[in-house]
């Protein structure tokens, strides 16, 4: 064997850069396999305050902050043209006392400034040759890469995507569908300030997602019929810009369309096991959703969240099977959670269905009306658990409190 490592990251993606840099931070030894991406990535992330938080403790955030834009408003308009539909709602940073639910941020930038730290720290060893044999054996994993080199490593994270090498290895199945849908995905430049506020349309095609970035632009993922979004990606910018201002009321002014249109198609997975013997999955290795609600990324720096804390609990990566086991716990409910709701409020627009249309706009009417729910939702949606948590503490507080007190 050439090389022997305490953990090997596989997948140079930004939750697997966030993994790496995570876990040398804590003194392991980390073998960080990293080839250089085919395409360049001009899409934007609407990451939430604690993957913020995150950054901040990676040393990241500081070199990053100007170019992201701060999300203090998040409105949900109904669109369709549908006999049932939604009030607006507008969710306000403001209401959980906290100046804004996070940031957006392009993710070239991002990965840049990722990449740079993990190439700056002693405890990793970057590889910028991809894996193709990776096989658990006894005492370690034995990673073989293209060039011919072998490393060995006690912690195999698999960050390496949709078609994770790491997953196949541990023999962890999937369950993956499809949706009739494809997005399309740029910047764009506008006339009229955006108010630090993300505007979702909900339409019979899906959600149209404008969020904001510095200055008078924005990022938008709109999501169409396959045929309509490959129509649209090689439209005149010109008239691509006048679509996106007439789908948006025209509430930015006129549009000027930047750079590339990129293309993805909808579509979910989700792994059977996050963690198996010697390999971990983060990110889009253990689950993958359209981008609604701004999850995928979030979910994938909780998912480094959850690994370091596994390894502290675990005592390290010797412990090989208790790390995997520990975060495969801690990872099920939080994952199995975020992608049915993201399926169901997809679906539901999707979905003609009366009853259906009834109870999508009921939702949102309740969300709109009454402020306690609102504020569980907007603190759900930041942080898995710490909306309940604040409302049994509330409830709590209400009992302690002596019975002159609470007549």
């Amino acid at each position: 064997m050439d090389r022997t490592y305490d953990i090997a990251v596989i997948g140079g993606g930004l939750a697997g850069s966030a993994a790496a840099l995570a876990v040398a931070r804590r003194g392991y030894r980390t073998a960080f396999i990293a080839p250089a991406a085919k395409a360049a990535d001009g899409r934007t992330t609407a990451l939430m305050m604690p993957s913020i938080e995150l950054l901040q403790q990676l040393d990241i955030w500081e070199g990053v902050e100007n170019a992201a834009a701060p999300l203090r408003a998040m409105r949900i308009i109904d669109a369709t043209s549908r006999l049932v539909r939604a009030p607006t709602v507008t969710f306000h940073s403001s209401e959980l006392h906290i100046e804004a639910f996070g940031y957006n941020i392009p993710n070239a930038p991002l990965l840049e400034a990722l990449g740079k730290a993990a190439g700056s720290l002693e405890e990793i060893t970057c590889f910028a040759s991809a894996a193709t044999s990776i096989k658990e054996l006894p005492e370690h994993a034995q990673i073989v890469l293209e060039d011919g080199s072998a490393l060995a490593a006690s912690l195999v994270v698999g960050a390496d995507g949709r078609n994770s090498k790491v997953r196949e290895a541990a023999g962890i199945r999937v369950h993956d569908w499809r949706y009739p849908q494809t997005a399309i995905v740029l910047n764009f430049s506008h006339q009229y300030p955006h108010a630090d506020t993300s505007n979702e349309f909900h339409t019979e095609a899906g959600p149209f997602t404008q969020v904001p970035l510095p200055g008078q632009r924005s990022s938008l993922v709109w999501a169409l019929a396959p045929a309509e979004a490959e129509a649209m990606q090689v439209m005149p910018a010109d008239e691509l810009g006048s679509a996106i201002e007439e789908r948006m009321q025209s509430i930015l002014g006129k549009v000027t369309v930047e750079g590339a249109v990129q293309r993805f198609a909808f579509s979910g997975m989700i792994a059977r096991s996050f963690g198996r013997g010697r390999m971990a999955l983060v990110g889009e290795a253990g689950h993958v959703f359209p981008p609604i609600g701004a999850q995928g990324l979030n979910l994938g720096l909780r998912d480094v969240l959850e690994f370091v804390s596994a390894l502290d609990r675990a005592g390290g990566p010797a412990n090989a099977a208790a790390v995997t086991r520990h975060y495969d716990r801690a990872r099920r409910s939080d994952v199995v959670s975020r992608t049915a709701s993201v399926d169901m409020l997809n679906r539901t627009l999707l979905n003609d269905f009366l009853p259906v249309q009834l109870l999508r706009s009921g939702g949102l009417a309740a969300l709109s009306a009454i402020a306690p729910l609102r504020i569980l939702a907007m603190r759900e949606g930041m942080k898995p658990g710490s909306g309940f948590n604040a409302l049994g503490r509330a409830t709590q507080r209400e009992k302690d409190q002596p019975e002159a007190v609470r007549r």
